[in-house]
């Protein structure tokens, strides 16, 4: 989910909850103690030099019972953050501790935030010899026999 997208979510909402894919939800209680832009520059293991910017929510769980962040307040911080670390339109990424502090991707059932999970990936897999799945093998390459057709 794109910043722009949650901005157009919260009006609508009368609560703002989030929950992890299996159904657990994050105590209602929490607090969002950052809204933030992460730059990484990095070289894959191709040798190709990337950079990713990413939108940064990190979710707290304090011991401030009756606290309930609404969604006014959630926007109020975004737009803060945008303002003053003219930060972009860019997928947002979730901070949040469980066993240790985990990364999540972000999306909307409908009525709750959902916290997805995120995988790692080879981004050169062409130059690390791992196959594409998707690639389709030229019927003239395979010889009867060869296991490839």
């Amino acid at each position: 989910m794109k910043l722009s997208e949650i901005k157009q979510i919260l009006p609508t909402l009368e609560n703002v909850e989030f929950q992890l894919e299996d159904g657990t939800f994050v105590a209602e209680h929490f607090h969002v103690t950052e809204v933030g832009q992460i730059n990484k520059t990095f070289i894959d293991c191709g040798g190709v030099t990337r950079t990713e910017n990413t939108v940064n929510f990190q979710l707290w769980n304090a011991d401030d019972y009756e606290h309930r962040l609404k969604p006014g307040k959630l926007a109020h911080i975004i737009e803060l953050s945008v303002t003053k670390l003219n930060i972009g339109d860019h997928e947002i990424e979730v901070e949040y501790q469980s066993g240790t502090i985990g990364k999540y991707g972000l999306a909307f059932n409908g009525k709750n935030f959902v916290l997805t999970n995120k995988t790692t990936a080879c981004l050169a897999q062409d130059a690390c010899g791992i196959p594409n799945p998707l690639q389709v093998v030229d019927a003239n390459s395979c010889t009867p026999g060869s296991g490839c057709c």
